[in-house]
């Protein structure tokens, strides 16, 4: 700020000053944005070695050479160095071609069966840095490279899960192109498959977020003074329109808002299962003993007035773990003895591998390995996927299959 020009001008008010860091912020950011992704590029993921390929696939790396030969229209890279890498599009289509011609008894494609549950999972913590954007982003690409039909919902306003795959929020998100489209309560309401987008890696799908999420939150106050005998409840609304694609996924993967309004409610509502990120410090512990009393409190008031609140399971995903502080170690073990096996096995831990993708908007599926040290990489990398892989043989589990 020039304060020269602000001395001769008079002081700024607030709101003023505000306005003008807000601009200038939202002017810096939208420059850095051009610089990763300029408007000609394009949001993509990595190609992955052989070995990460046939582990994806859940085949051996001799049978993926030798099966990747007979497909039809299959064209894989390779590097210099003659080795094959393939991209996840390769990927996708070996697998559906197995799941054509495979063993009866392997499900190269683990899609939901009929009658098996669309799974909706809510990750949600009171307070932010918890790493819940990071949590919900890193499942939801986990489970699509495995094959699921992901939906990844972005209910925060701040629409960070939105940025890291590819969609602005300031720039790419135009109004009624949220979630917020799907719920108003006015005759501007669209259906949610207009608000649906593609990523760049099958099966997984996104409906962005941005301010505009907000509206929900001032509408419902008026809504339920106005609501109708017989009119559905703020709380069933996105469980409503989540119902009205359901044959289209297997898992939806909910980013909540770092806050208990009216849209944390509508999440935990329909919710089958519901993920709570915890940093292990005690200011954080005492936040989320707070999150969990308020919500407890609400949901009675939801039940009272016929929401469904049953879930198929609770975990608590202790997150930005450092293995040799002592303080966390002891916290976490805290947590341990008081939720038992509601704490997952896994922690996330914290790593510059995670920070530093970030600063692109990539993820650690995304990002190079070469662009890391490879021991920092590699550890990073498997804690994420020991998570991930927890979570994934809990879905199974709601759906009566073997973890």
């Amino acid at each position: 700020m020039n304060q020269k020009a602000e001395a001769s001008s008079g002081p700024l008010t607030l709101v003023e000053l505000i306005e003008r860091h807000s601009s200038a912020l939202g002017a810096q950011l939208q420059a850095h944005h051009l610089s990763v992704f300029p408007p000609v590029a394009k949001k993509s993921i990595r190609h992955f070695a052989p070995s990460e390929a046939a582990k994806l696939i859940g085949v051996r790396e001799v049978y993926l050479r030798q099966i990747s030969n007979d497909i039809e229209g299959l064209d894989i890279s390779t590097t210099a160095g003659g080795r094959r890498m393939y991209s996840i599009e390769d990927i996708d289509k070996i697998r559906r071609h197995l799941d054509k011609v495979g063993r009866a008894d392997r499900m190269y494609l683990p899609h939901r069966r009929s009658h098996e549950a669309l799974q909706i999972l809510s990750v949600m913590n009171f307070k932010g840095g918890s790493g819940k954007t990071t949590t919900s982003a890193h499942l939801a690409q986990y489970l699509a490279l495995r094959g699921y039909r992901v939906l990844a919902l972005d209910l925060d306003p701040q629409a960070s899960l939105s940025a890291l795959f590819g969609n602005q929020p300031e720039l790419d998100v135009g109004e009624n192109e949220t979630v917020y489209g799907a719920i108003r309560y006015d005759d501007e309401q669209r259906p949610l498959k207009e608000v649906i987008r593609e990523t760049y890696i099958p099966g997984l799908h996104i409906v962005p977020g941005n301010l505009e999420l907000m509206e929900f939150e001032h509408d419902t106050p008026r809504a339920l003074m106005k609501r109708k005998p017989g009119e559905a409840l703020f709380f069933a609304r996105l469980s409503n329109v989540i119902d009205n694609v359901e044959g289209d996924y297997d898992i939806v993967v909910i980013d909540c808002p770092p806050q208990l309004g009216y849209l944390t409610l509508s999440a935990l509502t329909a919710a089958t299962s519901v993920l709570v990120t915890v940093h292990p410090q005690m200011l954080d512990v005492m936040s989320m003993n707070q999150f969990l009393a308020m919500v407890a409190d609400l949901l009675r008031e939801v039940q009272a007035a016929g929401g469904d609140v049953n879930f198929s399971w609770l975990r608590y995903l202790i997150t930005r773990f450092e293995p040799a502080d002592g303080p966390q170690n002891q916290m976490v073990g805290y947590l341990r003895s008081i939720f038992g096996a509601h704490v997952l096995n896994h922690p996330m831990l914290k790593t510059t591998a995670v920070s530093d993708a970030g600063i692109t908007n990539q993820t650690l599926y995304e990002i190079e390995r070469g662009q890391f040290n490879r021991s920092t990489y590699d550890r990073a990398l498997d804690s994420m996927d020991s998570v991930n892989g927890e979570i994934e043989s809990l879905i199974k589990k709601a759906w009566g299959r073997a973890a």
